[in-house]
Formats: C-alpha cells, sequence, structure tokens
C-alpha cells in the first residue's frame, strides 16, 4: 500500500508508491486496477480533452496495448524516472474518492540538471475551480522537496487556453516557444515553456493557491 504524506510536511526521503493529500485532494499512484476507472472519465470527457492528447508517431506506439503502457508507466516509477499519479477528489461521504484527472512528473533527470517536465488533465466537470493549479502545486512542491529536484518545466500549446491559465495562476516563468515539439492529436505541435526553479520558489507552490481549491 503506498505511503500517505499530508501536505506540506513532506519527507526527508521519497520512496514510491507515496499518495499525497492536502484537504479534499489527493495524488494517488497510477495503478494497474485504476485503467478502467481512468478509461471511463477519458471515454466521457473525449471530446474536452482530444485536442490536447498525445498521440503516437510511429507504428510501433500506436500498436501498444493499454497493458503494455501500464507495464512501462510503472516501471518509470520504481526506477525514480516518474511521480505518476491520479487526480483524486474526496468527497464526503464516500468510501473512495473518485477519480477526475492526472498530474504526472515525468522525464526526470538527476546528475547535474536535476530537473522534470509535468503534464495533466481533469475531468470537464471540475474544471475552473483551481484543481489543476493546487494539483501541480502538490506535485511540484514533492519533486523539489523530497525528490530534490531544481527545475520544473511544463509545455502547453499556444491555443489551450485553460491550461496557460493554470501556469499563469502559479507563477510559472515563460522562456519561449518549441516548434514541432510534441505529437498531439495526430501531428507535431508548437509548445510554449514555461518553468521554475528552486529558488524562484522558496515557499513552495501550495503557498501560491488559495485554499478554496482543496475544499470540497
Amino acid at each position: 500500500m503506498p505511503r500517505i504524506v499530508d501536505a506540506p510536511d513532506f519527507p526527508p526521503v521519497h520512496r514510491w508508491p507515496v499518495s499525497l493529500r492536502c484537504g479534499a485532494l489527493v495524488l494517488a499512484p497510477f495503478r494497474a486496477q485504476d485503467a478502467d476507472e481512468v478509461m471511463d472519465v477519458r471515454a466521457r470527457n473525449a471530446a474536452w480533452l482530444q485536442p490536447w492528447d498525445p498521440s503516437a508517431p510511429t507504428p510501433a506506439e500506436r500498436w501498444r496495448s493499454t497493458a503494455q503502457r501500464m507495464k512501462s508507466i510503472g516501471e518509470a516509477a520504481r526506477r525514480g524516472q516518474s511521480l505518476p499519479w491520479l487526480i483524486r477528489w474526496a468527497q464526503p461521504g464516500q468510501s473512495r474518492a473518485p477519480v477526475i484527472g492526472q498530474c504526472t512528473v515525468s522525464n526526470i533527470v538527476y546528475g547535474s540538471a536535476l530537473s522534470a517536465s509535468i503534464g495533466y488533465w481533469i475531468d470537464r466537470m471540475y474544471a475552473g475551480r483551481s484543481i489543476v493549479p493546487a494539483a501541480v502545486a502538490l506535485a511540484t512542491d514533492y519533486a523539489v522537496r523530497t525528490v530534490g529536484l531544481h527545475r520544473i518545466e511544463i509545455c502547453i500549446r499556444p491555443e489551450n487556453r485553460p491550461s496557460l491559465r493554470v501556469v499563469e495562476k502559479l507563477g510559472f516563468r515563460y522562456e519561449g516557444r518549441r516548434p514541432r515539439y510534441i505529437h498531439i492529436a495526430g501531428d507535431w505541435r508548437d509548445h510554449e515553456v514555461f518553468a521554475l526553479t528552486a529558488d524562484e520558489m522558496p515557499q513552495g507552490l501550495l503557498s501560491r493557491v488559495p485554499q478554496s481549491a482543496f475544499a470540497d
């Protein structure tokens, strides 16, 4: 079973799996048994998510099964190369917090870089409530304080206004555009790059999120 850590009391050493909790917001490890629930949420939100979804640029990637993808996600997490969290929302009276999205710290690089990227999506029913900024703040603070990373970046398509609002709310610094950077919705798409380094957030990012974002 994953440990449950209540923010902002992050542990000094990272051990996967770990769940992060702040109010009603829970970042829970992405496990194989969650696949059906995640697919149900994504199917219900297909029109909302499809324009921003990564796509497979090669036949080999397109032919990978869901089981193969789940296995690779778990292996990367165990190697310390990613932190694949589901966003769950703990509502009163429910025995288990439902999945409402995902927030993943990926491409973790150690050594002289100590950097990573963050990606996310959310159920449309929960959009506009600052839950994604809260999840990104929670994930970033853990990645910096416990994993020991120095730099976190977020890459966003310039047309994705809701996602651009996330980095705006959290004060991520704009670094520029990467042409044809990631294969999205069937083609290579330009992305805007935003980043923060540890020295730019000495109080962490949770302090930049209103407490109302963590309340049901």
